[in-house]
């Protein structure tokens, strides 16, 4: 796609479309925000921020999305409002960061006018109300809050639980007040695929089922808030304690299933896990700021730990850990350096016991395991480690193949099924060791007790690891012990 058919794309789109940089000055903007704003070109604006273009009454929580999205984070569908000529709009604004060579240079984002769709009452736009007054009144700051506002000002448009600045407010106010309270925020992984694959309805009705699985789970326990896009935020004034949390994160995702759970999507089983971490005020916090920093911190170990878990602050643990630590290194970086040792290592088991330390962080994994033409699974760290894996051909069809549950191995591969669940593994990432179609064996990563799920980096990565030891292996003339 050359650069004249890209700008004519761009400039075709109905949504107003725009790009910055990471001091969050803009760079471009499409035809459509031109339009918007009433401006005859990009020259007014470049290299300003929204600050210094006073659109928003309270320009903070803009700021703050733009600041996590340069962090890595995504907006999705966030609702918002800002100043047009004069008159206050509503708009529903999705951010992502823009990359380069695994860095982040900039950001991304798109909003479109819903001001006129909102005072019809479009149903597209108001899809579901999971919060009626007499429940909100059963909290004193919604109590005195819908004295003054209406409900459907207090509540999120698309999903029906309490929108972004109103689950804040709210949590601000309990501190205010001293009452202690668990902060949580939770994010779907892999949302951006749903969207990518089904498209944008479909994603929005995985947020809706999601909003109301979580509300209903919630309960009475607390209140539910769209934080923005594919993020929510649970202030749960009942459980306080470390054993209380752990059960209330028990219950959210193994028994009422509200986090780890299978919808289907026009025909289209899609399985969705989210990503949990919380604190507590007071315990772990005494201010909005630091509470939320460490949920932050909590939540990014979580998506590090392989997604579809939750993690609860716990300082002696935590209170170390770095989020620019916490982030993995780019893509590239680490098969420049897997190929580097490589070349300098003999034997395929010592090549092996070479890059593992640079892949286990990446991978977050607890061991790697191999297969050869033998059927043995054998392990990188433990020597004596032999199980039988001979009939592990009949569950890889195809390069890759991987899951988080065991049925297709039970169904496939019997006695690779039977070494799994004798040394408690619950998710596997398997690839093949092959060149030209000729598989030499395969490179397995199992982890014990974990439902979690691979990301496509680390499919990527691992599909190379396994393709740079079939080239290696051929040179060498070697086959796997």
């Amino acid at each position: 796609m050359n650069s004249a058919l890209f700008d004519e794309i761009l400039n075709t789109s109905q949504d107003c479309v725009f790009w910055k940089d990471k001091e969050r000055r803009f760079v471009g903007v499409n035809k459509a925000f031109l339009d918007f704003y009433g401006f005859e070109s990009d020259e007014v604006l470049i290299g300003k921020t929204d600050e210094d273009m006073g659109w928003h009454t309270d320009p903070e929580p803009y700021k703050f999305d733009e600041l996590r999205v340069l962090e890595g984070h995504e907006t999705y569908k966030v609702p918002g409002k800002c100043i047009i000529r004069g008159r206050e709009r509503d708009i529903i604004a999705s951010k992502r960061p823009i990359y380069d060579n695994g860095e982040i240079v900039g950001l991304v984002g798109s909003f479109m006018d819903v001001t006129d769709l909102k005072s019809n009452g479009v149903a597209a736009i108001l899809a579901q109300e999971l919060y009626t007054s007499e429940k909100l009144r059963k909290h004193p700051y919604f109590d005195k809050l819908l004295d003054e506002i209406r409900l459907e000002e207090i509540l999120d448009s698309l999903t029906g639980v309490v929108s972004r600045a109103y689950i804040i407010s709210y949590a601000k106010s309990l501190i205010e007040r001293g009452i202690p309270f668990t902060f949580t925020i939770f994010d779907l992984d892999n949302f951006k695929f749903f969207n990518d694959t089904y498209g944008h309805r479909a994603g929005d009705e995985v947020l809706m089922d999601v909003s109301r699985s979580i509300t209903d789970s919630v309960a009475d326990a607390g209140v539910v808030g769209r934080f923005g896009g594919d993020e929510f935020i649970i202030v749960n004034t009942r459980d306080i304690d470390y054993d209380a949390k752990k059960q209330f994160f028990i219950k959210l995702y193994d028994v009422d299933n509200a986090l780890r759970k299978s919808i289907n999507v026009d025909g289209n089983e899609l399985f969705l896990t989210g990503t949990s971490g919380c604190a507590t005020y007071p315990d772990d916090a005494l201010d909005y700021e630091t509470l939320f920093s460490r949920v932050d911190k909590a939540m990014y170990r979580g998506k590090n730990k392989g997604r579809n878990c939750y993690i609860i602050y716990v300082e002696e643990k935590h209170k170390n850990l770095e989020i620019k630590n916490i982030a993995k290194r780019g893509l590239y970086t680490s098969m420049h350096d897997i190929v580097r040792k490589l070349e300098f290592i003999d034997g395929f088991v010592n090549k092996l016991k070479s890059v593992f330390p640079m892949i286990q962080p990446e991978l977050n994994i607890t061991d790697l395991y191999f297969t050869g033409r033998s059927g043995k699974l054998r392990s990188v760290l433990r020597k004596r480690f032999s199980e039988d894996a001979s009939d592990i051909d009949n569950l890889v069809k195809d390069d890759l193949v991987y899951g988080n549950k065991l049925d297709e191995v039970k169904e496939n591969s019997p006695k690779l099924y039977e070494s799994f669940v004798k040394n408690g593994i619950e998710t596997y990432l398997i690839v093949r060791i092959a060149m030209c179609d000729e598989t030499d064996g395969y490179l397995i990563c199992a982890e014990p007790r974990s439902h979690r799920i691979w990301q496509e980096a680390e499919c990527g990565l691992m599909y190379f690891l396994g393709r740079e030891l079939a080239a290696r292996l051929k040179l060498a003339g070697e086959e796997i012990p």
